[in-house]
């Protein structure tokens, strides 16, 4: 037991040791950054600036109204249109009373909806001048029949005015 007490006590002992007369790392500046060339070139962009929390909070208020069932809350994270890619490759473009109507449905088909909410970042194009939310999250379903679905998801969420007009969806199926 010693033995392993002193194992761990060694890498300890030289990480509190300070050397006052050592050189700080080296970092990366932005120009050096913006010399590296990419085997890409960006079709959308490439040209992005830290996003507002602002806009990560209305994406975040929009996924907890789902979670809870709060369809009023969800049409106030949502511009008057919305165009809606779901993982399965069907878009909805349309109105925002159009689309709580659909959403309204389906989330009637479910008696929980649980949301672990994993990363989100919020993103500046700035040659495009557009807002980005890009969200990470597990979502659980438990249907009325019992049935419960577990996924994983990655969204893209387009904010304009501090209002959601465009989602992009991917998801992962888990294994059993």
């Amino acid at each position: 037991m010693r033995k392993l007490f002193f194992l761990f006590l060694l890498p300890l002992s030289y990480v509190a040791c300070n050397n006052n007369n050592a050189t700080p790392p080296a970092t990366v500046s932005a120009d050096t950054a913006a010399a590296v060339t990419m085997p890409y070139t960006a079709s959308y962009s490439s040209n992005f600036t830290a996003g507002k929390q602002s806009d990560v909070l209305t994406v975040l208020n929009s996924y907890k109204a789902w979670e809870t069932g709060d369809m009023a809350g969800l049409k106030g994270t949502i511009s008057d249109s919305i165009l809606y890619i779901f993982p399965n490759g069907h878009t909805f473009n349309n109105t925002r009373d159009s689309f709580i109507v659909m959403a309204s449905k389906f989330r009637d088909s479910l008696s929980k909806v649980q949301i672990d909410m994993v990363a989100w970042t919020s993103n500046h194009s700035v040659d495009k001048n557009e807002d980005w939310v890009n969200v990470w999250y597990k979502e659980t379903d438990t249907y009325k029949s019992g049935k419960v679905d577990s996924l994983n998801f990655e969204d893209a969420n387009q904010l304009k005015n501090g209002k959601v007009v465009f989602v992009t969806s991917y998801q992962q199926k888990l294994k059993p």
